[in-house]
């Protein structure tokens, strides 16, 4: 895995987001829960493309602001009755620093 520093853990606000632009796989968001996890997502809801780095976060989840489809945090799918999926990426935290493998 080619793992990238990002950031460290106090640069994401609790329950929010911040957003990697411009790799391969277009704007990538690092979201950070409660519970200080971390999960990356490509920052496009399969709904719309809404900016779900701009959504709210809930346990593992993330509520798009456009349309309010959420979408889970580990795997990058909508939650049912919704259908459909935006890329998960690899993410972790090591001592206090956010990694990001994209």
């Amino acid at each position: 895995m080619d793992w990238k520093r990002v950031c460290t853990l106090d640069e994401i606000p609790v329950l929010g987001s911040r957003v990697v632009r411009g790799t391969k796989h277009g704007d990538i968001a690092i979201f950070r829960t409660s519970d200080d996890e971390v999960f990356a997502l490509h920052d496009k809801c399969p709904h719309k493309g809404g900016p779900l780095s701009q959504g709210i976060v809930h346990g593992k989840t993330v509520t798009c602001p456009l349309h309010s489809w959420k979408i889970g945090l580990d795997s990058g799918e909508a939650v049912a009755p919704d259908v459909g999926c935006t890329r998960p990426f690899a993410a972790k935290l090591e001592d206090g620093v956010v990694w990001l493998n994209a």
